[in-house]
């Protein structure tokens, strides 16, 4: 590792405070971590808005501890523009408690100067501290390029490789054939049996129905989606745990369209997708979580989940242009859906697992 260049300063962020230094400092350090991204994919960057952090630092199901890297030695107040560095530490409070979820990045030019060394320090301290034991962190890289921060940096810090997942993009097309086409992929065209299932989608709400098999249904996504090798348990969800996803997403200006497969004999629903817009970009999407259950598997239920999921995005939001998606590169069933929709590789996101 390089010799420190830059003098940096390690300080909290309080994304939840009323006061204006505090709301400039962290918007900074949130800029931090988009800049970041935009140097690797440019205007594709995978960055989120300071609506959409706050809204995570309000919810019950982690807990957050950030810091900021200041150029120099700041008197009075922060300037935004002296932060080169941030961290960020996510703690699970309803599972995985032994696990603590790092983010780091460092602006371009202050890259190779000790910097992240130092957040990673403060970040790797703050999780042993709170008395746990195991440290992900995630690294992006784009197609036909390598895991140089990965490779480069946290393989060095003792960090393994424990998953990989490919990053994605579906073009939102609205000519009458794409459209039909979707239809059809929806209706299940060719699969056997496929009138036992009934698609159904809602947006920006969940019928008070929905919400068991949800629950269900998202935690089957800790233990029925490919993990590769982390070493993370099964999510605890219930009803509640399920509303407070949807409200975080909406209270930060997001559309979300979720899809369901009911199981017209059991009336159970035995898969499920969602898609979200956010506000700062209306012409982007997120593929959230999509799962159905094992034992409803071979129906073409994955396929139809997202046509219909796709369809009614089309239906609801004329500006997107495409949907943004991550899957394990051995989930090559998911994989197979995404092709048949159309999706385009564009990178890679990598998980890496250090044991404290």
């Amino acid at each position: 590792m390089a010799e420190s260049t830059t003098v940096v300063r390690i300080i909290e962020v309080d994304g939840l405070s009323n006061e204006p230094a505090q709301q400039r400092l962290f918007a900074a350090w949130n800029e931090v971590y988009t800049s970041a991204s935009r140097h690797l994919f440019g205007n594709e960057h995978s960055g989120f808005t300071v609506e959409e952090m706050v809204g995570r630092r309000r919810g019950s199901n982690h807990q957050f501890v950030d810091r900021a890297a200041v150029d120099g030695e700041p008197v009075g107040e922060i300037d935004p523009a002296a932060v080169v560095g941030m961290m960020s530490v996510a703690e699970p409070l309803k599972d995985n408690t032994d696990t603590g979820l790092l983010r780091l990045a460092v602006l371009p030019e202050h890259r190779r100067s000790g910097v992240g060394t130092e957040l990673l320090r403060v970040g790797e301290r703050v999780i042993a501290e709170h008395g746990r034991s195991v440290v992900q962190a995630i690294t992006e890289w784009t197609e036909g390029n390598a895991d140089e921060s990965g490779e480069g940096f946290a393989a060095a810090y003792g960090y393994a490789p424990a998953q990989t997942t490919i990053r994605s993009a579906m073009p939102i097309r609205r000519g009458e054939h794409d459209l039909d086409h979707l239809r059809q992929l929806m209706a299940g065209d060719g699969v056997e049996d496929a009138a036992a299932f009934e698609i159904e989608a809602s947006v920006d709400d969940l019928p008070e129905a929905w919400l068991g098999d949800l629950a269900v249904l998202e935690q089957r996504m800790s233990t029925d989606a490919p993990q590769g090798d982390t070493t993370l348990e099964e999510e605890s969800w219930d009803a509640a745990r399920v509303r407070e996803e949807l409200r975080w997403a909406l209270d930060s200006g997001r559309q979300v369209i979720t899809a369901v497969a009911r199981d017209r004999l059991s009336d159970r629903l035995m898969g499920f997708t969602q898609i979200q817009v956010p506000p700062t970009d209306p012409t982007l999407a997120y593929q959230q979580d999509t799962l159905v259950l094992r034992e409803a598997r071979g129906n073409g239920l994955g396929l139809r989940l997202k046509a219909c999921a796709a369809l009614e995005l089309i239906k609801t939001s004329d500006e997107v242009t495409r949907i943004r998606t991550w899957n394990a590169d051995d989930n090559t069933h998911m994989l197979a859906v995404n092709a048949d929709l159309g999706y385009e590789r564009e990178g890679y996101l990598r998980v890496w697992e250090k044991q404290l």
